[in-house]
């Protein structure tokens, strides 16, 4: 079989597109209430015994061995790289138009990895036969949906070896986290070795600099912001595992009028300054545009925060890793310390 592309956005399309600002967004339509129970995390060895993982669908993949040969969405396979354990084919965003690593890929090397689908609704059947997978891992933003993994070829796909899915939306990054180490761990990761334990270290001292910053800047309000060329989309930081997180942590955000959905409202650009804030997080993804590509916009050039110099970008969708984390703290807490009052 061919690439299967998807004939036209679904619910989970408009998330991948950029359009829901990383938020698990208009997912919620589909409810999925249940508990992200992460008892069950799998085994710890990485022996030739029988090997299991209860993932957060709450399904156990099994194999007679621990698998090797692992097919997995290419922000999964970034987060299980920092923790030693290398994937054989990835699928989703890895490789930008000018061929270079797209920023879901973190530290994989993109060559070495065969790219079954780089976009959404894409995936190679063919290809993925013939690498006679063992486990396909891959995120979760809405229950018992696989991301980057076409319904249309779902079926044929979840036959060919077991799958794993772990929750990217409804979680907080440090759960989030201990997930992904759980299954590295699993796989035969040596999760308490200098490197990890380094990394963990300086995630914590992160969110405390980052609490510390909120706390001394009780003023400063943020707002997370995704765009299009036709929409700004303001999103309600309790709905995602970054911001909720960074809102535990003490930071202020706009809280914009939610759609039906209750993710995210959609603002013309002629209203993009209904609300004020100092600091703008603006989805960093390559399916959004980006602040430079949206200097021909009158409006978003009058915002306080950007005429302040006070936009950075958001890891929309983080790779769950301490090593990779860690950074986005830092620079939220640097980006408060920094800011001044300009709404």
């Amino acid at each position: 079989m061919s690439a299967t592309r998807a004939s036209r956005p679904t619910r989970r399309g408009l998330l991948a597109m950029g359009g829901a600002v990383g938020l698990g967004a208009v997912l919620a339509a589909c409810g999925g209430s249940d508990s992200k129970d992460s008892a069950g995390s799998g085994s710890k060895s990485a022996d030739a015994g029988p090997w299991k993982f209860k993932d957060d669908r709450g399904q156990v993949a099994e194999a007679e061995s621990v698998p090797k040969n692992i097919v997995a969405f290419t922000g999964v396979a970034a987060a299980l790289h920092d923790y030693g354990i290398e994937v054989k084919a990835v699928f989703g965003p890895t490789k930008t138009k000018d061929g270079k690593p797209d920023v879901q890929a973190g530290d994989l090397d993109i060559s070495k990895v065969e790219i079954l689908g780089n976009v959404w609704g894409e995936f190679n059947v063919e290809k993925y036969a013939a690498l006679g997978p063992e486990l396909l891992v891959t995120a979760m933003w809405e229950k018992d949906a696989l991301w980057y993994v076409p319904d249309q070829s779902k079926d044929k796909i979840l036959k060919l070896a077991p799958s794993v899915a772990l929750w990217a939306a409804e979680t907080t990054i440090p759960k989030a986290i201990q997930r992904h180490e759980d299954l590295a761990a699993s796989l035969g990761a040596d999760v308490k070795s200098a490197k990890v334990t380094a990394a963990k270290a300086r995630f914590e001292k992160a969110a405390a600099r980052l609490r510390a910053a909120a706390k001394s800047k009780p003023e400063i309000k943020v707002m997370v912001g995704s765009a299009s060329q036709d929409l700004f989309y303001v999103s309600l930081a309790k709905m995602s595992a970054d911001t909720l997180y960074f809102q535990e942590l003490g930071v202020k955000f706009v809280e914009p009028k939610v759609n039906a959905a209750g993710f995210f409202e959609e603002l013309s650009w002629e209203n993009v300054d209904k609300y004020g804030a100092d600091i703008i997080m603006m989805d960093n993804r390559s399916s959004a545009l980006q602040p430079e590509a949206l200097t021909s916009k009158p409006t978003w050039a009058q915002l306080p925060a950007v005429k302040g110099g006070q936009v950075i970008p958001r890891t929309t969708e983080p790779i769950y890793s301490y090593a990779k984390c860690a950074p986005i703290l830092e620079d939220l807490a640097k980006a408060i310390e920094n800011a001044k009052k300009v709404a």
